[in-house]
């Protein structure tokens, strides 16, 4: 049996009956040692969320469930190629696989557009669409020197 196969029809699955349930049509399974570990589906709209993409679901759930931030030995299976959110959780979550259905043009082209979410991260902060102004500099490095002095702190 193909494991890799079996696991991504549940994330398909799973993004299929998320739809019935009055969710995004997109789901995630994140796996361990060739068992499933969680599941996420996209909640968005019936959490009142924007973050509640299936794959930060499936991460919150399975860093919770195994107790650590890092999901090091784990593999993540997604009905669709990530947004820029979700594939910056993947990134920080340390997951060591990542296999996808559909692709970021098959979401845009069923109104999932995220392009501009790249489009804008290439530019300068000043020329984004949303109003970015840095404010208190000198207050908030406190908070960094804090961190780099601190000698008890957990690195991520």
């Amino acid at each position: 049996m193909d494991y890799n196969k079996k696991f991504m029809r549940k994330a398909i699955a799973l993004s299929v009956d998320n739809i019935k349930n009055g969710g995004g049509p997109f789901g995630a399974v994140i796996v361990k040692d060739g068992k499933i570990v969680a599941t996420g589906v996209n909640r968005v709209t019936a959490n009142t969320d924007p973050t509640a993409h299936a794959e930060v679901n499936a991460i919150r759930k399975a860093s919770k469930k195994l107790g650590t931030f890092d999901l090091a030995g784990c593999e993540i299976y997604t009905s669709c190629e990530p947004c820029p959110m979700c594939l910056g959780a993947v990134y920080w979550a340390h997951l060591d696989k990542m296999y996808y259905g559909n692709t970021k043009t098959d979401a845009k082209n069923i109104g999932f557009d995220d392009s501009f979410i790249y489009d804008e991260i290439e530019l300068k902060p000043e020329n984004r669409k949303v109003k970015t102004i840095q404010l208190l500099s000198e207050e908030a490095i406190i908070a960094f020197e804090a961190w780099t002095k601190a000698e008890d702190k957990v690195e991520y």
